[in-house]
């Protein structure tokens, strides 16, 4: 049995993710280096650090999730050289659906997560983004069970978080963060995080946003 209180913290996996996902968006690879050797050091799996760098082109692009995967991947003999062996920790236990399944798939995890459907004029206006973000986004990444939606949910905060002019995502994805369960206390306790570890225009963002749900 967990205390109370414990309820209320991150989990420490989804603690060490935060730092990592806004530093890897940032694309500052010393930063991002020091924090996922601090999180692979708390226990976190090459799975989950992996996972959460290739959800980051989801959010800011191919070059900064292939340089972040290229950090991690030069940090793991370093640290093998000196004897600590990380957990490799699980792959998706499933392939993703393809074709019209994928797009059924993705809606519903979209669904799921937003807590309604998702229309708009903007979407009528691109229906291609539409079909990007129900097929790829919500389909294709997150019916990859590795790392379980809630922690992705954590990582995209941090990352929105560390992208200027990204405000009005930050704000959809901190409603989506409390739909997988995460309360206010946590949310504080990310933004602390932030605060702490990462500093600048980035805590700052996040600290506003929440502050104005």
């Amino acid at each position: 049995m967990t205390h109370h209180s414990e309820q209320r913290d991150l989990p420490l996996i989804q603690q060490a993710i935060i730092p990592i996902a806004a530093f890897a968006a940032a694309g500052d690879q010393r930063k991002l280096a020091h924090a996922l050797e601090q999180g692979l050091d708390a226990g976190m799996s090459v799975s989950t650090a992996k996972e959460v760098l290739v959800q980051l082109y989801a959010y800011a692009g191919f070059p900064r999730s292939i340089n972040a995967l290229a950090t991690l991947m030069a940090l793991l003999p370093k640290r093998a050289e000196r004897g600590i062996q990380d957990l490799e920790g699980p792959a998706p236990s499933h392939p993703a659906p393809l074709g019209d399944d994928l797009l059924a798939r993705g809606s519903a995890n979209q669904t799921r997560l937003v807590g309604q459907p998702v229309s708009g004029p903007l979407f009528e206006f691109a229906p291609a983004i539409d079909t990007f973000l129900k097929t790829h986004l919500f389909g294709d990444i997150f019916e990859r069970d590795n790392l379980d939606w809630q922690s992705r949910e954590v990582a995209t905060v941090a990352m929105l978080s560390a992208i200027a002019g990204a405000e009005s995502q930050l704000r959809s994805h901190l409603l989506i963060s409390i739909n997988t369960g995460l309360n206010h206390q946590q949310l504080q306790q990310l933004v602390q995080i932030l605060t702490e570890q990462v500093g600048g225009d980035t805590a700052l963002r996040a600290r506003t946003v929440l502050a104005g749900l």
